[in-house]
């Protein structure tokens, strides 16, 4: 869990963030190792060639929310977007949508929550293992287009080692806000050589309690701050606020094969999802997915090679979208395949890497209920091959790492789809777009170094050079989307966006007070993004006309943080501050770009209780691209908890209570589209209580 900060003059915000901050580790009941191997990368976890955060144990469990988003929200460097409580999407360094790839243990998640952000990401919180945030060289071995990074989901549900015993977790709560319940269980056995895992996991809640009114007035009257612009229908909600519950389920399978060399198994997910979207509109989303996965290890499978990894997985994605009657409008589905080898090579001259290919292919159809015409995104076929080759090499107090991938990326949409145009208030048809077959080569590549000039001290600079095909939608969308209250036209001459990102770290990595400090500039050719002309529909209920353009734009941060851990005395403590800021090189601001935050967290453990508290200020975002209202208002954020643990027969119970939101704040993110952050606030004061235990 994390918290907030009061306001700090910007003297101390250059000092905190020069300074760095702390790593969140220090708050887990029992200190993790910091030598922690992800998924995404072999090697250099700690390497500030590859920025890697992973959370994982206590640490996942104090902070896990319904949402990855709301799971990483208080991360450094990452915000989120706020759809009330179903939908939420990390924002690393101000980038996110397709420029921040969601994986599900090292494949494609198979969503569409890249296409909206009312779209859920595909996959449940509550079963998940470790939380992986990779960038630079580690994120290449999975995309080419990350060019704020990319979050990698580990659920662990096919088993790479046998059991010795039947092991397991339980994990049950409770929230006032929304009178939240929730439950997850799973367990893990082996019978001979096959290790079996099945997972389960429900939460439900309800409409959550907000403070003050939904809609954001600051003094003006009602109408000047709701999307349309006309006003709500006086739809300004205290209390309860409406379209907020979200309720989920899911059941998982895995079973894998076991040898003396590797392993070979399979998985299978179902997950149901239904929330709602606080928009004045209103109305909710239902998702269900079916996933199945394959994934095949070969340790030392010939000479010169220390594994051989194949994985593949099938999702089968479909959600439908409901009005505020209740009345189905349209429907989503994506078929999504995927599969990737990976050949893992022994040192040579100080360079250990991996080389592999990458092949994927995703259908979408979105369609209109009733009438059968698609809906925003004509149906559209995306095939995806790819080749990468990633390096790092290590040499006394020198290290290094090299990343290089290739993607060919094909855009096929049905060409037979007709676009009718819309009259819009200035008596003109909205702007017609010629569907069009789209063919993109992709070449990223990425070089970094470290010196590690005095013991537990070093210093690097990494350069990413990371090409991303246009999504379906910023090519082919033409038609009206009600929760971004817009009338959305793409673009189908997009030219692939390119990020040339150079950043500079230190980093203090040795003793009980440890810190590190990142200054990055992240340059974009083309940037593609949606541009509000002005103009709006009046058959579409007067949305606003937002037509996808390019343009050259720069992104500048800061962040760092400090750490302190008295493991003596079992104290932990943390401050950190992170700002970034996107502009466009011709002038203006970078749309839904998140407020600079300072924070800090305190923990204390002893005798199996652990007491933790966390502030973070979330600083006023005035720095709005000018089609967007605001300002985005700051706000403090107070979360505190206290556990107690102890081993029962062979069960280690802890009993917990965490406090979220202790000032009551009214808070809205700016990462957030006007539809919702102008409307709707996160939640407001609450209380979870809950009891979990592990054998």
């Amino acid at each position: 869990m994390y918290q907030h900060h009061r306001p700090l003059a910007q003297q101390k915000l250059l000092y905190i963030l020069i300074c760095g901050t702390i790593s969140s580790t220090a708050f887990a009941q029992s200190p993790p190792s910091l030598e922690i191997t992800a998924t995404g990368s072999s090697e250099a976890t700690q390497s500030i060639l590859t920025p890697t955060k992973i959370l994982q144990g206590e640490e996942l469990l104090n902070k896990l929310g319904t949402t990855l988003g709301a799971t990483l929200a208080n991360e450094l460097g990452v915000s989120a977007t706020g759809y009330g409580a179903g939908s939420s999407r990390p924002v690393i360094r101000g980038l996110e949508g397709s420029r921040v790839q969601i994986l599900q243990n090292g494949l494609s998640v198979g969503d569409v929550s890249n296409i909206s952000q009312d779209h859920a990401v595909g996959n449940n919180m509550q079963n998940a293992h470790q939380v992986e945030i990779l960038r630079g060289a580690a994120a290449l071995l999975y995309g080419s287009g990350s060019s704020g990074g990319l979050v990698n989901v580990v659920n662990d549900r096919i088993l790479t080692n046998l059991p010795d015993r039947p092991t397991g977790a339980i994990n049950t709560s409770y929230e006032t806000v929304n009178n939240g319940r929730a439950a997850a269980l799973e367990v893990d056995s082996a019978f001979g050589s096959v290790a079996v895992h099945v997972d389960t996991a429900i939460n439900n809640a309800n409409n959550y309690r907000i403070p003050g009114n939904s809609t954001q007035s600051q003094g003006e009257p009602a109408g000047g701050w709701t999307v349309p612009p006309t006003g709500n229908g006086g739809n300004n909600y205290s209390g309860k606020l409406p379209n907020s519950f979200s309720n989920q389920n899911n059941l998982g399978v895995g079973v894998s094969y076991i040898g003396e060399n590797g392993y070979t198994g399979v998985s299978v997910e179902r997950l149901n999802n239904n929330y709602g979207i606080p928009t004045p509109e209103g109305g909710s989303i239902n998702q269900s997915q079916n996933r199945y996965d394959l994934q095949h290890q070969t340790r030392d499978p010939f000479a010169g090679f220390s594994s051989f990894k194949l994985s593949a997985a099938n999702s089968n994605y479909t959600h439908t979208e409901f009005n505020n009657a209740g009345e189905a409008a349209s429907q989503w589905k994506n078929i999504a395949n995927e599969a990737r080898f990976e050949l893992a090579h022994n040192p040579i001259a100080g360079w250990k890497g991996i080389f592999g290919a990458q092949l994927s292919a995703a259908s979408l159809n979105a369609t209109e209920v009733g009438t059968g015409s698609y809906a925003i995104v004509p149906p559209t076929k995306t095939n995806s091959n790819a080749i990468f080759w990633i390096e790092e090499g290590r040499w006394n107090s020198f290290q290094g790492s090299l990343g290089l991938r290739y993607n060919n990326v094909a855009q096929k949409p049905n060409l037979g789809t007709e676009l009718v145009p819309q009259e819009m208030n200035t008596g003109a048809d909205t702007p017609s777009i010629a569907l069009q077959n789209r063919t993109f080569n992709l070449m990223s590549y990425s070089a970094g170094g470290l010196w590690n000039f005095m013991k537990g001290y070093g210093t690097g600079i990494a350069y990413t050079v990371s090409q991303r095909a246009p999504s379906a939608q910023e090519l082919y969308s033409y038609g009206a989307h009600e929760s971004t209250a817009t009338f959305d036209i793409g673009n189908p001459n997009l030219t692939k966006e390119t990020s040339h990102n150079l950043e500079f770290n230190v980093q203090k990595t040795s003793g009980m007070m440890r810190a590190k400090a990142s200054v990055y500039v992240n340059r974009f050719n083309n940037y593609i993004y949606g541009y509000y002309t002005g103009q709006s529909v009046p058959d579409a209920d007067d949305f606003s006309v937002v037509v996808t353009q390019q343009a050259a734009a720069t992104i500048k941060g800061i962040e760092g943080e400090l750490t302190y851990n008295w493991r003596q005395h079992g104290v932990g403590g943390r401050v950190f501050g992170d700002a970034s800021q996107g502009t466009f090189d011709a002038g203006g601001n970078l749309p839904l770009q998140p407020a600079p935050r300072l924070g800090a967290e305190i923990a204390h453990e002893r005798n199996g209780w652990l007491t933790s508290a966390t502030y973070i200020y979330s600083y006023q975002q005035n720095r709005l691209a000018n089609w967007e209202q605001g300002p985005a208002p700051s706000y403090n954020l107070l979360n505190a908890g206290i556990s107690y643990s102890e081993k029962i027969r062979d069960v280690n119970w802890t009993i917990f209570m965490n406090l979220k939101n202790l000032l009551n704040e009214q808070i809205r993110y700016a990462t957030t589209p006007m539809a919702v952050r102008l409307y709707a606030p996160q939640p407001g004061r609450s209380l979870m209580v809950g009891i979990r235990g592990t054998f």
